[in-house]
């Protein structure tokens, strides 16, 4: 029987994209392994019923590395309360004892080494610690934002007030971490009284008590957060666990074009097109669509821009949604497409020069792959933490300035196309970034500091002893 690690991603294409990549990449490494992903099923659909694009995604996975397999959790009945992006933190632990039977009916027929866990599902770390299973959690953000994590049970049993109460000049230090304001921190950690806080208070318990934490990053970019963690800085009252750096691990799959950008950015002239795109969950209203059209046209720029309109307008065509006129006007320099388009493979091209991104990790670790400035234009979670860390302590990008809903006007977007595309400043970003582009290659060549931690990592898992069968004095904790 083979030497199997079982990979648990969060709910949502992002997330299990990524656990996919990290499957690709220790088979890559250490092809003696088997790979089973476990995949959570959105409340009352049936399996059968799986988004379109995960499914096909999901089957060429399949097809390429025979070594991947994929298991369905059952669906439960349920509705959300929490945001899309941590509706994960209320499927997970009701799916608990469909885990459980799970990883009992993998373990029959093969050498179960180990469970890795995205850092959402923490609460399914009380089935293999109840079954004994050895567990390791990968963290899909980056080290800095590990670094406030781990620190974050200490951080609130020292707290006198919480953040949501501080002055927005009050300072927060943090080890490994530049300093932060109020408006840096992540939303969801200002709140002791929240669920979201709560349940990332929790969150953050079970990665202290783990045995190990794979980060997608790699020390080139995070040496000082990387540092702060190895050496225990960021749990002074507890053991930090193992930590294995392995990044950057990104999709280097060919996405079906179907809206046909890659054509289209074919005929461009190189570095000449800023890609504007957001993520799944990045979505805008009609008014502000409206003036991210008007200062893109300002801007004189060639553009990229993939729209996703919030529900008031999510019925509405390009047409409805943008100005009169735009798309005629720019359909020289401009292309405009709804929802979705291979953003991997857009970076990619040579004739993408900027990208005005959501600062989501994922996004962040595309653009630095391929040495692509940014412009940031943070929505939620810890992406205002990254845009610091871009902009003030990497300088790889342009801070893009809001009103205080969040609000972007159509000159402040088309002053920092602009300047992105043709400024002094703009070429010092574009140069700064493609030496990390550089950086980012050697970590993941020979002898690079990923490679040595996939190495440990591998070695780590061949330590463990195959866990076969729960014991029987053993009780299972259901959630």
């Amino acid at each position: 029987m083979k030497d199997t690690i079982v990979l648990y991603p969060a709910f949502g294409s992002g997330h299990l994209m990524s656990m996919v990549e990290l499957g690709k990449l220790i088979l890559t490494h250490h092809p003696s392994f088997s790979i089973k992903i476990l995949i959570l099923t959105p409340p009352n659909q049936d399996t059968n019923t799986i988004n379109v694009s995960t499914s096909q995604y999901i089957s060429s996975v399949s097809n390429k590395f025979p070594s991947i397999n994929f298991h369905y959790i059952p669906s439960i009945s349920f509705t959300f309360t929490l945001p899309p992006h941590l509706q994960t933190l209320e499927l997970s632990p009701r799916s608990n004892h469909h885990v459980h039977h799970i990883l009992q009916s993998i373990a029959k027929t093969s050498n179960l080494k180990a469970v890795m866990l995205d850092f959402l599902n923490y609460s399914a770390s009380q089935v293999t610690n109840n079954l004994e299973i050895p567990t390791y959690f990968y963290y899909t953000s980056g080290a800095s934002l590990l670094c406030l994590f781990l620190n974050f049970p200490t951080f609130h049993k020292n707290a006198t007030i919480p953040i949501k109460d501080y002055n927005m000049h009050t300072p927060i230090e943090l080890p490994g971490l530049p300093r932060l304001s109020k408006e840096d921190y992540p939303d969801e950690g200002k709140d002791p009284s929240s669920p979201s806080y709560q349940v990332l208070l929790q969150s953050a318990k079970s990665l202290r008590e783990s045995d190990g934490i794979i980060v997608n990053t790699f020390d080139a970019i995070e040496k000082k957060a990387i540092k702060a963690l190895r050496n225990g800085l960021c749990v002074p009252d507890g053991t930090t666990p193992l930590l294995f750096c392995i990044g950057p691990v990104v999709s280097t799959s060919c996405e079906e074009d179907k809206s046909g950008c890659l054509s289209w950015l074919d005929s461009q002239p190189g570095q000449s097109v800023v890609l504007l795109s957001f993520g799944s969950l990045g979505r805008f209203s009609k008014a502000q669509i409206n003036q991210i059209a008007i200062g893109l046209e300002k801007s004189e720029q060639r553009f990229l821009w993939i729209v996703r309109s919030d529900m008031e307008s999510e019925e509405l065509s390009l047409d409805e949604l943008l100005p009169e006129g735009f798309l005629e006007r720019t359909k020289e320099k401009g292309m405009v497409v709804r929802n979705w388009a291979p953003q991997g493979s857009i970076l990619r091209h040579s004739s993408v020069g900027g990208f005005v991104t959501h600062c989501g990790w994922n996004s962040v670790l595309e653009a630095i792959c391929e040495g692509v400035p940014m412009i940031t234009w943070p929505l939620y979670a810890e992406q205002k933490m990254n845009r610091l860390i871009l902009v003030q302590e990497w300088k790889v990008a342009l801070e893009l300035n809001e009103s205080k809903d969040g609000f972007v006007s159509e000159n402040e977007l088309g002053e920092r196309v602009k300047e992105l595309m043709e400024s002094e400043k703009g070429k010092e970003v574009r140069e700064t970034i493609l030496k990390m582009k550089i950086s980012a290659k050697e970590a993941r060549g020979g002898g690079g500091s990923s490679l040595v931690d996939l190495k440990k990592l591998g070695d780590s898992w061949r330590e463990h002893a195959s866990w076969t069968s729960v014991s029987p004095n053993s009780p299972f904790l259901f959630a």
